[in-house]
Protein backbone atom coordinates (compact mmCIF):
# COMPACT_ATOMS: atom_id res chain seq x y z
CA UNK A 1 0.00 0.00 0.00
CA UNK A 2 1.02 3.17 -0.86
CA UNK A 3 2.11 6.21 1.54
CA UNK A 4 -0.14 8.68 2.16
CA UNK A 5 2.20 10.81 4.10
CA UNK A 6 4.57 10.82 1.31
CA UNK A 7 2.65 11.60 -1.48
CA UNK A 8 1.28 14.96 -3.11
CA UNK A 9 -1.10 16.89 -1.04
CA UNK A 10 -3.66 16.85 -3.59
CA UNK A 11 -4.18 12.93 -3.48
CA UNK A 12 -4.80 13.25 -0.10
CA UNK A 13 -6.99 15.51 -0.40
CA UNK A 14 -8.90 13.59 -3.15
CA UNK A 15 -8.58 10.18 -0.83
CA UNK A 16 -10.40 12.30 1.87
CA UNK A 17 -12.91 13.71 -0.43
CA UNK A 18 -13.61 9.66 -1.64
CA UNK A 19 -14.26 8.59 1.63
CA UNK A 20 -16.77 12.17 2.40
CA UNK A 21 -18.60 11.18 -0.83
CA UNK A 22 -19.09 7.57 -0.10
CA UNK A 23 -20.54 8.39 3.13
CA UNK A 24 -22.47 11.18 2.08
CA UNK A 25 -23.84 8.14 -0.21
CA UNK A 26 -24.73 6.30 2.70
CA UNK A 27 -26.04 9.26 4.89
CA UNK A 28 -28.67 10.42 2.03
CA UNK A 29 -30.01 6.61 1.18
CA UNK A 30 -30.68 6.76 5.40
CA UNK A 31 -32.35 9.76 4.91
CA UNK A 32 -34.59 9.06 1.69
CA UNK A 33 -34.89 5.61 3.87
CA UNK A 34 -36.27 7.28 7.11
CA UNK A 35 -38.80 10.47 5.10
CA UNK A 36 -39.54 7.86 2.52
CA UNK A 37 -43.60 8.26 2.23
CA UNK A 38 -43.71 3.94 1.51
CA UNK A 39 -41.18 1.10 1.22
CA UNK A 40 -42.33 -0.80 -1.49
CA UNK A 41 -40.35 -3.65 -3.13
CA UNK A 42 -38.97 -1.41 -5.60
CA UNK A 43 -37.98 1.47 -3.32
CA UNK A 44 -35.61 -1.76 -1.12
CA UNK A 45 -34.35 -2.65 -4.36
CA UNK A 46 -33.15 0.84 -5.79
CA UNK A 47 -32.28 1.60 -2.70
CA UNK A 48 -29.90 -1.71 -2.33
CA UNK A 49 -28.65 -0.76 -5.64
CA UNK A 50 -27.55 2.38 -4.31
CA UNK A 51 -25.90 1.53 -1.47
CA UNK A 52 -23.60 -0.46 -3.41
CA UNK A 53 -22.09 2.22 -5.13
CA UNK A 54 -20.82 2.85 -1.66
CA UNK A 55 -18.35 -0.30 -2.63
CA UNK A 56 -17.57 1.29 -5.90
CA UNK A 57 -16.26 4.41 -4.06
CA UNK A 58 -13.95 2.20 -2.19
CA UNK A 59 -12.61 0.40 -4.64
CA UNK A 60 -12.23 3.88 -6.84
CA UNK A 61 -9.98 4.72 -2.92
CA UNK A 62 -7.51 1.90 -3.70
CA UNK A 63 -7.19 2.31 -7.09
CA UNK A 64 -6.31 5.86 -5.85
CA UNK A 65 -4.00 4.89 -3.42
CA UNK A 66 -2.33 2.40 -5.89
CA UNK A 67 -1.89 5.47 -8.46
CA UNK A 68 -3.96 3.34 -10.98
CA UNK A 69 -4.92 4.53 -14.89
CA UNK A 70 -8.39 2.92 -14.26
CA UNK A 71 -9.21 5.49 -11.72
CA UNK A 72 -10.36 8.68 -13.77
CA UNK A 73 -13.02 6.61 -15.93
CA UNK A 74 -13.82 5.01 -12.85
CA UNK A 75 -14.47 8.11 -10.77
CA UNK A 76 -16.09 9.98 -13.75
CA UNK A 77 -18.71 6.87 -14.73
CA UNK A 78 -19.71 6.46 -10.43
CA UNK A 79 -19.95 9.74 -10.31
CA UNK A 80 -22.49 10.37 -13.12
CA UNK A 81 -24.59 7.20 -11.77
CA UNK A 82 -24.61 7.89 -7.79
CA UNK A 83 -26.16 11.36 -8.86
CA UNK A 84 -29.06 9.37 -11.03
CA UNK A 85 -28.87 6.50 -8.53
CA UNK A 86 -29.68 8.63 -5.51
CA UNK A 87 -31.53 11.22 -7.25
CA UNK A 88 -34.40 9.02 -8.06
CA UNK A 89 -35.07 8.02 -4.87
CA UNK A 90 -35.78 11.26 -3.20
CA UNK A 91 -38.60 12.43 -5.40
CA UNK A 92 -41.34 10.87 -4.54
CA UNK A 93 -44.10 9.71 -6.72
CA UNK A 94 -46.63 12.64 -5.55
CA UNK A 95 -45.91 16.07 -3.81
CA UNK A 96 -42.41 17.89 -3.32
CA UNK A 97 -39.60 15.82 -2.18
CA UNK A 98 -38.65 16.17 1.83
CA UNK A 99 -36.07 18.87 2.46
CA UNK A 100 -33.77 16.64 4.21
CA UNK A 101 -33.12 14.42 1.07
CA UNK A 102 -33.22 17.78 -1.18
CA UNK A 103 -30.14 19.46 1.28
CA UNK A 104 -28.12 15.88 1.76
CA UNK A 105 -28.34 15.36 -2.37
CA UNK A 106 -27.34 19.06 -2.90
CA UNK A 107 -24.25 17.49 -0.99
CA UNK A 108 -23.59 14.93 -2.62
CA UNK A 109 -23.60 16.68 -5.67
CA UNK A 110 -21.06 19.33 -5.22
CA UNK A 111 -18.60 16.26 -3.83
CA UNK A 112 -19.38 14.30 -7.09
CA UNK A 113 -18.72 17.40 -9.10
CA UNK A 114 -15.54 18.00 -7.08
CA UNK A 115 -14.10 14.41 -7.74
CA UNK A 116 -14.67 14.49 -10.98
CA UNK A 117 -13.05 17.86 -11.26
CA UNK A 118 -9.95 16.65 -9.29
CA UNK A 119 -9.48 13.64 -11.43
CA UNK A 120 -9.75 15.46 -14.74
CA UNK A 121 -8.60 18.76 -14.37
CA UNK A 122 -5.69 18.79 -11.58
CA UNK A 123 -2.40 17.87 -13.47
CA UNK A 124 -0.89 16.43 -10.36
CA UNK A 125 -3.37 13.81 -10.27
CA UNK A 126 -3.18 13.35 -13.78
CA UNK A 127 0.44 12.94 -14.23
CA UNK A 128 0.41 10.24 -10.88
CA UNK A 129 -2.91 8.03 -11.96
CA UNK A 130 -0.93 6.24 -14.66
CA UNK A 131 0.06 2.90 -13.57
CA UNK A 132 -0.80 -0.36 -14.77
CA UNK A 133 -2.61 -3.40 -12.45
CA UNK A 134 0.39 -5.89 -11.15
CA UNK A 135 0.83 -9.18 -12.17
CA UNK A 136 2.61 -12.46 -11.59
CA UNK A 137 5.58 -12.02 -14.28
CA UNK A 138 8.47 -14.96 -14.63
CA UNK A 139 11.95 -13.33 -14.16
CA UNK A 140 15.12 -14.66 -13.84
CA UNK A 141 14.86 -14.31 -9.94
CA UNK A 142 11.69 -16.53 -10.50
CA UNK A 143 7.75 -15.65 -9.93
CA UNK A 144 7.57 -12.25 -8.77
CA UNK A 145 4.56 -9.86 -8.60
CA UNK A 146 5.21 -6.69 -10.81
CA UNK A 147 3.42 -3.71 -12.79
CA UNK A 148 3.00 -4.88 -15.79
CA UNK A 149 3.15 -2.73 -18.90
CA UNK A 150 0.74 -3.56 -21.46
CA UNK A 151 3.08 -4.84 -24.85
CA UNK A 152 0.72 -2.97 -27.13
CA UNK A 153 0.63 0.70 -27.07
CA UNK A 154 -1.81 2.15 -24.69
CA UNK A 155 -5.32 2.96 -24.65
CA UNK A 156 -6.63 6.86 -24.52
CA UNK A 157 -8.46 6.57 -21.35
CA UNK A 158 -11.96 7.44 -23.46
CA UNK A 159 -11.84 4.19 -24.46
CA UNK A 160 -11.36 3.29 -20.75
CA UNK A 161 -13.91 5.45 -19.92
CA UNK A 162 -16.72 3.68 -22.53
CA UNK A 163 -15.54 0.47 -21.23
CA UNK A 164 -16.31 1.21 -17.57
CA UNK A 165 -19.49 2.93 -18.75
CA UNK A 166 -20.86 0.02 -21.05
CA UNK A 167 -20.15 -2.57 -17.80
CA UNK A 168 -22.94 -0.56 -16.05
CA UNK A 169 -25.47 -2.10 -18.79
CA UNK A 170 -26.50 -4.94 -17.21
CA UNK A 171 -26.82 -3.73 -13.68
CA UNK A 172 -28.60 -1.08 -15.13
CA UNK A 173 -31.49 -3.34 -16.56
CA UNK A 174 -31.36 -6.08 -13.58
CA UNK A 175 -32.83 -3.29 -11.39
CA UNK A 176 -36.16 -2.49 -13.19
CA UNK A 177 -36.14 -5.97 -14.31
CA UNK A 178 -36.03 -7.14 -10.66
CA UNK A 179 -38.40 -4.22 -9.68
CA UNK A 180 -41.04 -5.43 -12.18
CA UNK A 181 -41.21 -8.90 -10.22
CA UNK A 182 -42.95 -7.06 -7.73
CA UNK A 183 -46.00 -5.74 -10.61
CA UNK A 184 -46.32 -9.39 -11.38
CA UNK A 185 -49.29 -9.78 -8.65
CA UNK A 186 -51.13 -7.64 -11.32
CA UNK A 187 -49.91 -8.72 -14.17
CA UNK A 188 -49.14 -12.33 -14.29
CA UNK A 189 -49.07 -12.46 -17.78
CA UNK A 190 -45.64 -10.59 -18.35
CA UNK A 191 -43.91 -13.42 -16.05
CA UNK A 192 -42.46 -14.73 -18.99
CA UNK A 193 -41.29 -11.25 -20.58
CA UNK A 194 -39.78 -10.53 -16.73
CA UNK A 195 -37.61 -13.66 -17.12
CA UNK A 196 -36.75 -12.80 -20.85
CA UNK A 197 -35.90 -9.62 -19.20
CA UNK A 198 -33.63 -10.96 -16.61
CA UNK A 199 -31.89 -13.08 -18.97
CA UNK A 200 -31.22 -10.40 -21.43
CA UNK A 201 -29.67 -7.88 -18.75
CA UNK A 202 -27.17 -11.03 -17.73
CA UNK A 203 -26.38 -12.17 -21.40
CA UNK A 204 -25.76 -8.02 -22.29
CA UNK A 205 -22.75 -8.37 -19.60
CA UNK A 206 -21.22 -10.94 -21.62
CA UNK A 207 -21.75 -8.82 -24.93
CA UNK A 208 -19.93 -5.97 -23.24
CA UNK A 209 -17.57 -8.26 -22.51
CA UNK A 210 -16.70 -9.38 -25.81
CA UNK A 211 -17.07 -5.81 -27.63
CA UNK A 212 -14.50 -4.11 -24.87
CA UNK A 213 -11.59 -7.41 -25.69
CA UNK A 214 -11.71 -6.41 -29.26
CA UNK A 215 -11.80 -2.32 -28.47
CA UNK A 216 -9.13 -2.70 -25.52
CA UNK A 217 -7.02 -4.24 -28.29
CA UNK A 218 -8.12 -1.70 -30.49
CA UNK A 219 -9.30 -3.76 -33.42
CA UNK A 220 -11.44 -2.57 -36.31
CA UNK A 221 -15.19 -2.25 -35.89
CA UNK A 222 -14.88 -2.74 -32.22
CA UNK A 223 -16.23 0.87 -31.67
CA UNK A 224 -18.82 0.32 -34.32
CA UNK A 225 -20.02 -2.83 -32.81
CA UNK A 226 -20.35 -1.28 -29.06
CA UNK A 227 -22.15 1.65 -29.92
CA UNK A 228 -24.77 -0.61 -32.27
CA UNK A 229 -24.87 -2.90 -28.87
CA UNK A 230 -25.83 0.33 -26.69
CA UNK A 231 -28.71 1.52 -29.44
CA UNK A 232 -29.75 -2.28 -28.86
CA UNK A 233 -29.57 -2.05 -24.82
CA UNK A 234 -32.07 1.54 -24.94
CA UNK A 235 -33.90 0.14 -27.33
CA UNK A 236 -34.72 -3.33 -25.90
CA UNK A 237 -34.22 -1.47 -21.83
CA UNK A 238 -36.71 1.64 -22.38
CA UNK A 239 -39.86 0.03 -23.84
CA UNK A 240 -40.01 -2.57 -20.87
CA UNK A 241 -39.39 0.13 -17.84
CA UNK A 242 -42.49 1.72 -19.73
CA UNK A 243 -44.56 -0.87 -19.88
CA UNK A 244 -44.38 -2.82 -16.68
CA UNK A 245 -42.90 0.11 -14.53
CA UNK A 246 -45.21 3.10 -16.29
CA UNK A 247 -43.73 6.81 -16.41
CA UNK A 248 -42.06 7.07 -13.05
CA UNK A 249 -40.05 4.08 -13.95
CA UNK A 250 -39.33 5.11 -17.43
CA UNK A 251 -37.69 8.39 -15.96
CA UNK A 252 -36.05 7.05 -12.26
CA UNK A 253 -34.90 3.43 -13.78
CA UNK A 254 -34.55 4.35 -17.79
CA UNK A 255 -32.92 7.71 -17.15
CA UNK A 256 -29.46 6.27 -15.65
CA UNK A 257 -29.44 3.75 -18.17
CA UNK A 258 -29.20 6.84 -20.94
CA UNK A 259 -26.50 9.02 -19.26
CA UNK A 260 -24.57 5.70 -19.11
CA UNK A 261 -25.29 5.12 -22.49
CA UNK A 262 -24.54 8.43 -23.83
CA UNK A 263 -21.43 8.39 -21.69
CA UNK A 264 -20.21 5.18 -23.53
CA UNK A 265 -21.32 7.48 -27.06
CA UNK A 266 -19.26 10.23 -25.77
CA UNK A 267 -16.04 8.47 -24.90
CA UNK A 268 -16.13 6.49 -28.04
CA UNK A 269 -16.71 9.76 -29.59
CA UNK A 270 -13.76 11.49 -28.51
CA UNK A 271 -11.31 8.05 -28.50
CA UNK A 272 -12.29 7.95 -32.37
CA UNK A 273 -11.19 11.66 -32.24
CA UNK A 274 -7.70 11.22 -31.03
CA UNK A 275 -7.29 8.03 -33.05
CA UNK A 276 -8.11 10.16 -36.61
CA UNK A 277 -5.89 12.48 -35.22
CA UNK A 278 -3.17 10.82 -34.12
CA UNK A 279 -3.22 8.71 -37.51
CA UNK A 280 -2.92 11.88 -39.83
CA UNK A 281 0.32 13.04 -37.60
CA UNK A 282 1.82 10.10 -38.66
CA UNK A 283 0.90 10.21 -42.04
CA UNK A 284 2.22 14.22 -42.52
Amino acid sequence: MTNEAGRPRVLRALTALLFATATATVVVEILNYLYAPSHGFGFAVRTGWALLRTLGWLLLIRQVRRDRAVARPLGLILAVTTIFAVGRLIVPRSGLPPWPGVIGFAVLFVLCVAVVALLYRHPVVRDHLVRHPNRLVLTRSGLTVQEATPRRAPVTGWLLTARIAAFTYSPLMLVPALISFGELRDRPSWLLGVLFWVGSGIAVSYAVLLCTIFLMRGKAGARRALSWLTLLVLVWDLPLCYLLLGTDGLIRDGGPLVAAAALTWFALYRAGSLSRKSTSLNNA
